[in-house]
């Protein structure tokens, strides 16, 4: 059976910068992975319905259709991952309008059962500068201490779900110029 592994981080973290990194690493050791992104596949239906037209109005649809796109997206990565390892690049938690809202709730959790749940983290000051300096992205601006709640956030709703599958949680640290030690540290998990 193949390993299932939530990689998690506040918008900006790198998140998706250490997956990339350890991937590489792992396939010149000859393991492998299938990365999925789960808010491609949530963005993807909504698109096709048309609610949005970027990503980034993703976190501004209203709660229940945020639910169901979420439904959608977990009955199918849980569908085409089978025994396979996988790494599910997702958030944690959604920072709307209304309030945070569970990245994985009980409905996800039940049809992924993750064996593993890596918070990606570094210093609020770090995602701010990282956020300000990507134009590819339009974020909602806010400072290091809303990013620091956010992270507080991430590792409570990481409790809860290692509370709800078992799973383990690992914090990985992707620090400014450390880049190398975190794709090390989310390497081991993976092995």
């Amino acid at each position: 059976m193949g390993k299932k592994v939530v990689v998690t981080g506040v918008p900006g973290v790198g998140k998706t910068t250490v997956i990339n990194g350890a991937m590489e690493r792992l396939a010149a050791e000859g393991i492998a992975y299938e990365t999925v992104n789960f808010g491609t596949f949530m963005f993807e239906a909504a698109r096709r319905e048309n609610l949005v037209t970027d990503r980034d109005e993703m976190r501004k649809l209203g709660k229940d259709v945020q639910k169901r796109l979420q439904k959608e997206a977990a009955a199918g990565i849980a569908a085409m991952s089978g025994d396979a390892n996988v790494i599910i690049d997702t958030h944690s938690s959604v920072k709307t309008p209304a309030g945070f809202l569970a990245g994985l709730p009980e409905w996800v959790l039940r049809e992924l059962m993750p064996d593993i749940v890596v918070l990606v983290e570094t210093d609020p000051d770090q995602i701010l500068m990282r956020r300000l300096g990507d134009p590819s992205r339009t974020r909602d601006m806010e400072g290091s201490r809303a990013i620091a709640q956010h992270q507080e956030f991430n590792r409570a709703v990481a409790a809860a779900y290692a509370m709800y599958t078992g799973c383990t949680i690992k914090i990985v640290r992707n620090e400014d110029f450390l880049l190398e030690q975190g794709i090390d540290d989310l390497v081991s998990v993976l092995r």
